[in-house]
């Protein structure tokens, strides 16, 4: 009996042991998955990078124009800020974004920022082949939400386009080109440096 016991033992103490060893190179494995998904994807946004002038038309509010700028975060996000002006250069509308890579998701994920609206405003996207495709809504702590696929295309270093479907019923039917955006570049690629200050060691 002591020996039948001994051996359970030391054959569950094996299973134990390549379990654990199992466990540890799933883990790994899954690790070094997400370091590749993020390397593969962390410049998927570049082409957004630096200052530029926008004019642009909807189907609601006709043609306007305005300013885009964004920037790089330390770790890698996105910051941008989204300006329509008015015939004197007054600002008409503004909002900022913050763009983050999911790794384990395999997406971006936004958050849309306007003054007084909290975070609601959420969205994701991603790369389809030369171009950037996003689902985002707006308006969502007013309780009028609009959902926006956006499709960013032709992306050049000097320039890209813009276009958005939209749907006002939660995605039963969408209005096809409801806006559109074409941008031109008028200042270079910038980033932001850490806000904390690290001390030497």
């Amino acid at each position: 009996m002591y020996r039948v016991s001994l051996l359970a033992t030391l054959l569950l103490s094996v299973i134990f042991a390549t379990a654990s060893v199992a466990a540890q190179d799933d883990a790994t494995r899954r690790a070094e998955q997400l370091k590749d998904a993020l390397e593969r994807h962390k410049g998927d946004f570049d082409y957004l990078l630096g200052d530029w002038q926008f004019t642009g038309e909807s189907r609601d509010y006709g043609t306007f124009s305005g300013r885009w700028s964004a920037v790089r975060l330390e770790g890698g996000q996105i910051l941008d800020e989204y300006r329509v002006l008015g015939k004197e250069g007054e600002t008409v509308y503004v909002t900022a974004t913050i763009r983050s890579y999911n790794a384990a998701a395999d997406r971006w994920e936004l958050i849309g920022m306007n003054p007084g609206s909290g975070l609601q405003d959420c969205g994701t996207g991603q790369r389809v082949g030369p171009e950037i495709h996003i689902e985002q809504k707006f308006g969502v702590s007013g309780g009028k939400a609009t959902t926006l696929r956006i499709r960013y295309y032709d992306i050049q270093p000097d320039r890209f386009s813009w276009v958005a479907d939209r749907s006002v019923d939660g995605g039963k039917t969408w209005e096809k080109n409801s806006q559109t955006i074409a941008a031109h570049r008028i200042g270079e690629v910038r980033s932001l440096p850490p806000l904390t200050s690290v001390p030497k060691p």
